[in-house]
């Protein structure tokens, strides 16, 4: 596995997303046993980078990562994240960046973690209530502290990268970003390339939809949040059938499988991307993994950035509102 740096951070280019194994999709915390050797074997092919957050579960996915990293956290760069829940006394489903909450937040990520520091806590959105300077200011006081070893940022617009970089250096910036999701190009990649930061897109295989698998969302259970996701439902989900099926037309010309193919064609866009998809399986992490190995050609690569593009947007109305503050 090859390794890109993230500011000073050296990680795995291909990390590992652990959110489905406990939230968010049909069968989460179904079977930790597989999520736990799917995890181990991330290790063994030279995966060095794991995301999770405290809202996934919530908490469980956590704890579910700690027991995974039992006798081996040496080995990873582990990030996880704060702000979804308010520990501060602010009402259920608020954002909550204040410092007393990130404070307790942290101290219930250790204990769940097993561990004494996280290399990458990141705000998991920007919490209109708290200026990024009195959040960052906040982090950097856990830096010095020990707790946490790099500040992170999630859906962050690049006004606030800004001012939140001038308060302390920000490692490594997460935002959505595929083939069908092209969104940061434009405005946050240029802003993180002129600060040297990092760029880590999650949702790197289009909740799944890239790996040309999913045809239909009758299998989608009430847990899963696809089910009210614009690009999965309706006229949207029909239409965006033809993105697979490009890709899918790749993926038989380089011998290889469609996921590889999305994750290769990220890894194009530069030494500074660390994608982390998701799963819950073994053979899901080996695939994804082997996606190291792919060599695109020119013509391929043109292919793919050429796609039509999506229709919907990337979250229901409420999660569109919390992007780029």
């Amino acid at each position: 596995m090859k390794h890109v740096t993230l500011g000073d951070l050296y990680v795995s280019r291909i990390g590992l997303g652990t959110m489905g194994m406990s939230h968010g999709y049909t069968g989460a915390g179904m079977d930790d046993a597989e999520s736990i050797r799917t995890i181990h074997r991330a290790l063994e092919l030279g995966v060095t980078f794991l995301d999770t957050a405290e809202v996934y579960g919530p908490y469980t996915n956590e704890e579910l990562v700690g027991q995974a990293l039992k006798g081996r956290r040496g080995e990873v760069v582990l990030a996880t994240k704060f702000g979804f829940l308010s520990h501060a006394g602010r009402p259920s489903g608020q954002l909550d960046s204040s410092p007393a909450s990130i404070r307790t937040a942290v101290e219930g990520s250790l204990k769940r973690l097993g561990t004494d520091y996280i290399d990458l806590y990141y705000q998991h959105r920007v919490d209109p209530q708290v200026p990024i300077e009195d959040t960052v200011g906040t982090l950097a006081e856990l830096v010095t502290e020990g707790k946490i070893r790099h500040i992170g940022l999630s859906e962050a617009s690049p006004e606030t990268i800004r001012r939140a970089h001038a308060v302390h250096p920000v490692a490594a910036v997460q935002t959505e970003y595929s083939l069908w999701t092209r969104d940061p190009e434009a405005r946050v990649l240029p802003v993180l390339r002129e600060l040297n930061i990092g760029f880590v897109p999650y949702s790197p295989l289009g909740h799944g939809f890239l790996t040309g698998k999913i045809r239909s969302t009758d299998d989608f259970d009430d847990t899963d949040w696809r089910k009210n996701n614009p690009r999965f439902t309706g006229e949207n989900f029909q239409r965006n059938l033809r993105i697979a099926d490009e890709v899918q037309a790749v993926a038989i010309e380089a011998g290889v499988t469609p996921a590889q193919v999305a994750l290769a064609w990220l890894l194009t866009r530069g030494e500074d991307i660390a994608p982390i998809p998701g799963t819950k399986r073994v053979a899901r992490v080996e695939e994804n993994t082997a996606a190291d190995a792919v060599k695109l050609t020119l013509e391929q690569i043109e292919q793919l950035n050429n796609l039509t593009p999506a229709c919907g947007d990337t979250h229901d109305e409420a999660g569109m509102r919390l992007l780029e503050r």
